[in-house]
This record gives C-alpha cells, structure tokens and sequence, in this order.
C-alpha cells in the first residue's frame, strides 16, 4: 500500500514538471510569434509653446530691516539733570522738552569770563594812555643807545597790544560758546520719532559734556540692508527695482529701490569654506508698510533687467552644441524640424529667442 502511494505522488510531480515547461515553451515559440507583427508604439515627445511676454532677470538677496533715520541725543554741556520730560520708548515731537540742565555753574562761568575780558580791556587802555604820555614828553634820543633803547621800548609796547588782542580774541569766542551752550540747557527733540535711552545711562542725573544720552528713531522710514557676494554685485546697480518678502508674514510683498550698493568689501566666515567670502552691503529703501519695522528678517529679488515683449520658450527645449543653440520645431502630422536659433535673454526657466523662432510656434523635445 505504502509503496503504491509513493509511486502515485511521484508520477504526480512529474507531470506538474512536464506540465509548466511545456507551457513556458508556448508562450516563448507560439505568444512571441503573435505579438511580432503588431506596430510599434509611437515615440513619446513633449510639447512647449513659444510665447511673447515680459522677461525679467534677478539677484536673490537676504538681510535684514533697519530705520533708515536715527538721530543722536548728546549732552549739551557738563551739569545735573534737573528735570526728565520724556520717557523711554515714547512718541516726541519736534521742538518737546527732554530734558533741563542746570544752569548755575555754567552762568558762574559766563560771569567771570565776563570780568576778565572787561578787566583786560581796561588794562590795555590804560597802557595804552601811559604809553603815549611818555612818548609826548619824552626828549629826542641823543646818542645811538638811546636811539635804540627806545626803539626797543616801542616794538615792545606793539608786541604786548598785539598779545593782549588775540588774547581778548580768544576769551571773547569761549564767552560766545559758553552763553550759546547756555541756550541749550532746556533741551527741545530735533526730530519728531520714538526717543529710546542708552541702555547704560537711563535718565541719568548728571551729564558730562557731549554724553551721549539716547537716539530718536523715525518708525516710518525703514531700509532693508543686504549682503550680497561678488559674483552678483556688479549686476545690482542704485535704482533698481526690489521685490521684497517678510519671513514673519510670507504672503506679503513689499516694494524697494536700491540706493546704495558698496563699493569696498566686508568679509565674512564661510561655514562650509576656508578663509573669508567678500560680502558687499547693498541699501534697499522700503515703501511704508504697517508690517514694517527694525530688526525683521527680509529677502528679496533685484530685478536686474527687464525686456518687453520678448519672444521666449522653456529653457528646457533649448539644445546646445558648443556655442550653438537649437529647438525642435513641430511642423504638424508627426513631423519635427531641426531650427537653429539666437539667445539673449536667460533666466532660470525662461530663454529669449532673438531669430529662429516667432510667438505661436511649438517645440519639443523628444
């Protein structure tokens, strides 16, 4: 029984062996022979149109926002502060208070300077006098040394005039800065902005001369300033055009003009690179914007260059062979043309057809 079932299971896999050989040796001689004769499939190709439209070219540049006017607050003179008038971070106007100075020292100053310079004044007139009472009754000189001692006493008497007039000269000009100082001890805001303090003198309570004390900054007028690389600082040029982004608001776009481009580099680390990259500060004036303010991360696009009405097709359709360019134009009925053509304008997905081709016509690239 046993060794007629291991007879049936091995006539079984025999048969299942014959079997699928068998059926891969149709379908190679038979199924190959049937599908021989069918066309082949048509080749794929894609299309591209060429259209006529505005060109334009670009620089992509990143940096940040910064108000474009700040002036400096400084100390008129050295004194205490009798009185503060504006708060940090507060709107001022033109020609409001800030600040009092006290004014006694400084007026003790003007008043002596004052009596010197009258002292002096009637000092010299009084030599003067004398000096001419002598020389009226003076006797002439008999000899050769009188002669010259009295040269000597008069060069001497010029020379001291001279001496006490530019000393007057100079003691006049101290009294005249001294009292226009006086003039600014109340002083009044140059320009309308938000004042802010120096973060290491906030209301101080005496001033030294010319301290600095704090900036007022125009919240309305901000500037966009760039670093841009060598390789693309030559194409930027003082009134170009500059769409600008936010990257705290992504959807807004804001309008720029160049200003100011560089013309020396600052340098910095290359983070992938050895040694320094030459960086070159580009100015970007910003239109008014309530979005707008200092310290905003921005990036925009220069537009380089622009060109009306110019033919273009997709950079993709454009075939180079050295300094040749050709396309593949459609001729319709399945029918393709080899037509070399003339570049000008290139962008990053766009190419100017200068002659070859005309707006309307299709390309493609098989």
């Amino acid at each position: 029984m046993k060794r007629t079932l291991k007879k049936s299971l091995k006539w079984i896999i025999i048969l299942g062996i014959i079997g699928t050989a068998g059926y891969f040796g149709y379908t190679k001689f038979f199924k190959a022979d049937d599908t021989a004769d069918l066309p082949p499939e048509p080749m794929q190709v894609i299309s591209f149109p060429v259209t006529e439209e505005t060109l334009t070219s670009s620089v992509q540049i990143k940096g940040r926002s910064q108000y474009q006017k700040e002036t400096l607050v400084y100390a008129p003179f050295a004194s205490k502060v009798t009185a503060w008038k504006v708060e940090n971070g507060a709107q001022v106007k033109k020609g409001q208070v800030l600040f009092t100075l006290d004014q006694s020292t400084l007026r003790n100053e003007i008043a002596t300077a004052e009596a010197t310079a009258r002292k002096a004044k009637l000092e010299g007139e009084l030599n003067a006098f004398v000096s001419q009472q002598e020389d009226d009754s003076a006797t002439p000189a008999g000899t050769e040394a009188e002669r010259l001692k009295a040269l000597a006493a008069q060069e001497t008497a010029r020379l001291n005039d001279e001496l006490n007039q530019v000393t007057a000269e100079i003691q006049a000009k101290e009294l005249s800065e001294k009292k226009a100082k006086l003039g600014t001890a109340v002083y009044h805001a140059p320009e309308n902005g938000i004042f802010l303090f120096d973060s290491s003198t906030e209301r101080p309570q005496t001033v030294t001369d010319n301290q600095y004390i704090g900036k007022i900054v125009d919240t309305n007028k901000v500037e966009f300033i760039a670093q841009v690389g060598e390789q693309d600082i030559f194409r930027i040029k003082k009134g170009m055009k500059v769409k600008v982004k936010m990257t705290a608001v992504k959807d807004l776009i804001l309008n720029g003009e160049v200003t100011e481009v560089a013309k020396f580099a600052t340098t910095t680390t290359g983070q992938n690179t050895a040694g320094q990259l030459p960086q070159f500060e580009v100015v970007i004036s910003m239109q008014p914007d309530e979005h707008l303010m200092g310290g905003l991360s921005l990036s925009g696009d220069v537009e380089t260059s622009r060109k009306e009405k110019a033919v273009v097709v997709s950079n993709i359709a454009v075939i180079r062979e050295g300094e040749q360019a050709f396309v593949m134009v459609d001729k319709g009925n399945g029918k393709y043309e080899r037509k070399e053509i003339k570049i000008g304008m290139e962008t990053t997905d766009k190419t100017e057809v200068l002659s070859g081709l005309k707006a309307g016509d299709t390309v493609v690239l098989q």
